[in-house]
């Protein structure tokens, strides 16, 4: 279009303010009338185009994207079209958007990982959230720490809430059968990651409302970062473009590009590149099998790091995540499946930077094999514990990993055998432990991990529940507690209570011994349990029995029987 002039008749003699206002006004008028020429492009920005095909007619396509109150022949006279039932094929028809048809568009869930927790829009009791459920206007979800959720929106827009972090669902809407979706999401506290579908119309938006600052895209992927205390509010952009403001600024930010929001009062900071992507270290890395070892270099200005563990071909869907400020990490267990590593380093503000990425693939064969003993939360009075499991289908060899922490992100031993039982190789102090086997195949393919089992390790000897000594025929038989099937008894009586120079000292199988008796005095016995693989834990505190003097019973009985005769 060209450009808009009009040039109005003036008087003949006017003063040199007379001119000037008047030169305004015809500058004001100009552009006015210019504005009204452009009107109609305007409006025609603001129309969804539908290309016609063979058999549509006005009344068919009215009845599948106009509202009801909108009749099919506005559409005829906005298109100016003669004959409104042969419409030619491959014909451009234009929509007003504000004559469309619009319905709610509920997000789902795509997976949940921890607690997650749903506030309805209905006032309903905040409930836990579960895979598959359909969220919709008004809803609001909060996450907890080590938990996240994954919503898809109408579009098949993905969003992903991390750990402790809170999402109102403001708009979920889509215009008919358009494919374009009015989706508007705030952010109120944690952060969020986003791929979203390139738009379908002029109408599609995807909008989120931060405390700061709103994220406007029509189709990328982005992060979001609502703030909190040490740490500004911020967007990431990864692919696409976003446009990011307040009432007191924009910014927009392209593809390696972050732009920070410290204040609802300012506009946000000018853009600033995201710190580069972690170099992965080859010669430290271990993708599989489990742990998962990972190694890295350190980046310039990163005050730590992110590792995520998604899915590979769903990346918004979270397995694991965690923060560390080394340069390293150990991941005990994960899923098994198609997986990718995402690595970033993250800056002394929580902004994040570029990812690293790594796929491998976990399998889940062999199965893991059945655990026998020690039982859950069994008490263990050793240093080197032994362990028994069953034989799983199609494993050759056994792996056992031992963890201060039922995430086994930094195991404390691992033992692989052929057998279905293994003791430590080295000892460990007392304390809290869990423990989890895994099986191998004839490659030495490995399974995933069977489930983390507790176990307390405690330094105190077994206590032998010594019962009173028997004596017959001139013997004295002791006897004790009983220990774990195929164990033998070492047991040491001694009269003065150092063993040096035991009077007894044996092994036996079965849970007691008999010695001849002793005249008189007091014995020192102590009892070691030694399991069928010749481990011995350490002997029980030493027991006292106080054995009567025989001589003196016989003697007293004589004096008696003499007093009775006289």
């Amino acid at each position: 279009m060209g450009s808009c002039s009009c040039t109005p008749a003036l008087p003949g003699l006017q003063t040199v303010t007379v001119v000037r206002s008047l030169s305004f006004a015809m500058r004001l008028t100009g552009a006015l009338l210019c504005a009204l020429f452009l009107l109609p492009a305007i409006a025609g920005a603001q129309d969804w185009n539908y290309r016609v095909r063979p058999g549509d007619t006005l009344w068919d396509l009215g009845g599948l994207y106009l509202k009801p109150s909108v009749r099919w022949q506005q559409l005829q006279q906005h298109n100016r079209i003669d004959n409104p039932y042969q419409l030619p094929p491959g014909q451009l028809l234009r929509f007003p958007i504000s004559w469309l048809r619009t319905e709610p568009a509920p997000a789902r869930v795509l997976s949940v990982r921890g607690k997650v927790e749903l506030s309805g829009a209905d006032g309903t009791a905040t409930r836990a959230l579960q895979a598959g459920e359909q969220l919709h206007i008004g809803d609001t979800v909060e996450t907890e720490g080590d938990s996240s959720i994954t919503l898809e929106f109408a579009d098949a827009s993905r969003l992903q809430l991390r750990e402790y972090s809170r999402l109102r669902l403001d708009q979920l809407s889509r215009y008919g059968h358009t494919g374009m979706v009015d989706t508007r999401l705030r952010l109120q506290q944690g952060r969020a990651s986003n791929r979203v579908t390139p738009a379908r119309g002029p109408a599609s938006r995807y909008i989120i409302d931060a405390p700061t600052a709103t994220s406007s895209v029509r189709g990328t992927v982005f992060r979001v970062s609502a703030g909190d205390t040490g740490h500004v509010g911020a967007t990431e952009v990864l692919q696409g473009k976003v446009q990011v403001g307040n009432p007191h600024g924009q910014r927009l930010v392209r593809p390696g590009q972050a732009t920070r929001s410290s204040s609802a009062d300012a506009a946000p900071a000018a853009v600033s590149a995201l710190l580069p992507a972690p170099a992965l270290r080859n010669d430290a890395l271990r993708l599989a099998p489990l742990p998962t070892l990972l190694a890295w270099e350190p980046v310039a200005g990163a005050d730590h790091y992110r590792v995520e563990v998604v899915q590979a071909a769903t990346p918004e869907i979270l397995l694991f995540a965690a923060t560390t400020a080394d340069t390293r990490l150990a991941i005990g267990d994960l899923p098994p499946g198609q997986l990718r590593i995402l690595l970033r380093a993250v800056d002394a503000q929580g902004v994040e930077g570029l990812d690293a990425s790594a796929d491998f693939e976990l399998s889940d064969q062999p199965p893991p094999p059945l655990t026998v003993s020690p039982l859950h939360g069994q008490t263990i009075n050793s240093d080197r514990p032994r362990f028994r499991w069953s034989q799983a289908p199609g494993a050759r060899s056994s792996v056992l990993q031992i963890a201060a922490e039922p995430g086994f992100q930094q195991p404390l031993q691992e033992q692989a055998t052929h057998a279905t039982d293994l003791r430590l190789a080295q000892p460990l102090p007392p304390g809290q432990y869990y423990w989890r086997v895994a099986s191998r195949d004839a490659e030495g393919h490995q399974g995933r991990y069977g489930q983390a089992l507790p176990l307390q390790l405690s330094n105190e000897p077994v206590d032998p529940a010594l019962q009173p000594p028997e004596a017959a025929h001139g013997e004295l038989t002791l006897r004790w507690q009983a220990g774990s099937e195929g164990q033998r008894y070492r047991v040491q009586v001694d009269r003065r209570g150092d063993f040096k120079a035991p009077l007894v000292d044996e092994t036996v199988a079965q849970p007691q011994v008999s010695f001849k008796r002793p005249w008189s005095g007091t014995l020192h016995v102590r009892v070691q349990y030694v399991d069928d693989d010749g481990h011995a834990g350490d002997f029980s505190p030493a027991q006292q029995i106080p054995l009567p003097c025989r001589l003196c019973y016989g003697a007293g009985g004589g004096a008696l029987l003499l007093w009775l005769l006289l």
